[in-house]
């Protein structure tokens, strides 16, 4: 359900409050449906923990929280950042942040949206935005988002408040740097930005927006990250130092919960470190992909080269978790919108059907690390957001290829 559709041939049946109605009713069952699953909400309770333990001047990086001993992973500045979460007791706490990310999805939908199709009428875009939202809150990494109050949602719509703004904005590249100083993995936005940008000056020999937009990101993310090590001198060292480069500090690479290519390593070889073997398939994976990433950029479609962005970014990483892949919502815009240019024809109902089975949940996953003995069966559904996304990215390639081909 996208822009096209609504707009072409379902979008007089559905009045505006109609579909706000079905949004609301849909995020009311959702709501319930938590509740009734007892969600425990831990990675709030952990952001909560930072902003206690930066309120007391204690050290970020030694402190240990909830019953699952969890420490702190991001830069300092996500510190300074939850210090507003001990300010309210937990259950307010809570549901605020359920509230919140509920707001952050209709967002996040309607950024997609004008990413995808800038050329919606508001009445449009504003339906289509209640109508996709009410499906796509119930995804697996929407849903988990919400069950643990993760803040990928607000990363991804920083991200995405970058690339809709109008030509020329002073503000473009704000969103881009913020999320970075709280999360590393955005930066290769900024080096999506800065390499399209140069490509385009090299060209035109002018200043442009993505140059534009790429030293703005830089700019905020330096200044932030700055100014949180001014303000937590030992965290910041201490990180920048050490516990950046403690990967497995996060987690166990091999976990099912871990969709990036190092994961699916890990279990196809029965391992917690892939070693050498990730670090090469990351690093061409990467360099292609973001070779796709960049030629879509030079030639003006930037949801596309946004959308392949995001998914390296979350295949190359050390771990991504399935939460973090709430970045399917504009991927699956942008396939809905451009499926007649898709073969074969099940291409996007099968990626649909990917992030809404919660199939990377059907093979065993427990404290006791099952996943070091998997099954080539149990392989595919643990792997099944990387091994798609690989798919989808070499079908690109192949096609860019063949059309390159056909113009010599």
């Amino acid at each position: 359900m996208t822009a096209s559709v609504l707009t072409r041939t379902r979008a007089r049946q559905w009045p505006l409050a109609t579909a706000a109605a079905v949004c609301l009713f849909s995020f009311a069952a959702f709501w319930v449906a938590q509740r009734l699953a007892h969600v425990n909400m831990l990675d709030v309770m952990v952001y909560r923990a930072e902003g206690e333990t930066v309120r007391a001047g204690g050290d970020l990086y030694a402190m240990r929280a909830t019953s699952a001993n969890l420490a702190m992973t991001y830069p300092p500045f996500a510190g300074l950042l939850f210090v507003p979460l001990t300010l309210v007791g937990v259950p307010l706490m809570r549901t605020l942040t359920t509230a919140g990310n509920l707001l952050l999805v209709v967002a996040l939908v309607q950024l997609s949206l004008r990413l995808v199709r800038p050329s919606l009428s508001r009445t449009d875009l504003w339906r289509a935005t209640f109508l996709v939202a009410a499906v796509v809150v119930w995804s697996e990494p929407v849903w988990t988002t919400l069950r643990y109050g993760q803040i990928n949602l607000l990363i991804a719509v920083a991200v995405l408040w970058d690339f809709t703004r109008r030509e020329g904005s002073r503000w473009a590249g704000l969103g881009i740097g913020l999320a970075t100083a709280v999360k590393l993995t955005p930066g290769l936005f900024v080096v999506l930005l800065l390499v399209a940008g140069f490509l385009r000056w090299r060209g035109e020999r002018g200043w442009n927006q993505w140059l534009r937009t790429g030293v703005t990101a830089t700019g905020a993310f330096l200044g932030i990250t700055l100014a949180s090590a001014l303000a937590l001198p030992h965290d910041a060292k201490r990180f920048w130092t050490e516990t950046l480069f403690e990967t497995g500090r996060v987690g166990f690479a091999e976990e099912t919960a871990n969709q990036s290519l190092r994961g699916v390593l890990a279990r196809l070889m029965h391992t917690d470190d892939p070693g050498m073997w990730w670090a090469a398939t990351a690093a061409v994976l990467g360099a292609v992909a973001m070779t796709l990433a960049v030629r879509a950029a030079l030639r003006g479609d930037t949801a596309l080269a946004v959308v392949v962005c995001a998914v390296t970014a979350l295949m190359i990483s050390p771990i991504s978790w399935s939460h973090h892949w709430v970045w399917c919502v504009p991927l699956l815009i942008l396939l809905v919108d451009r499926r007649a240019l898709i073969r074969p024809g099940w291409t996007v109902p099968a990626v649909a059907l990917v992030f809404a089975s919660f199939a990377l949940w059907w093979v065993p996953h427990d404290p006791g690390r099952p996943e070091l003995d998997q099954t080539a069966g149990q392989m595919l559904l643990s792997g099944v957001y990387p091994l798609t996304m690989t798919a989808l990215l070499v079908g690109y390639g192949l096609a860019w290829w063949r059309q390159a081909v056909a113009k010599e």
